[in-house]
């Protein structure tokens, strides 16, 4: 591995630690997530839609160039709603 593909998986991992800080600190974050992500998950620009409300209703800032850490928050998120209705 080179060291700019380290360099770019610890920024990664440190701006997910830094959202994860955020929710641990504001849990009602985890519930509007997840209801905006229920909301827009079915739309084919969903990911950019479920960052442009979340970020407009909580602190939680997604640029709209989506970084890597972004894209794996939101597809975790949408995972998670996924999951959520897969054992109904």
């Amino acid at each position: 591995m080179s060291v700019a593909q380290i360099k770019n998986k610890e920024r990664v991992i440190k701006e997910l630690t830094l959202f994860i800080r955020k929710v641990f600190s504001e849990p009602e974050i985890c519930t509007i997530a997840k209801d905006i992500a229920r909301k827009h998950l079915k739309s084919p620009n969903a990911n950019v839609l479920i960052a442009d409300e979340l970020s407009s209703l909580t602190n939680v800032k997604i640029p709209a160039e989506h970084s890597e850490a972004d894209e794996l928050f939101l597809d975790l998120l949408k995972d998670i709603v996924r999951d959520e209705t897969a054992l109904y």
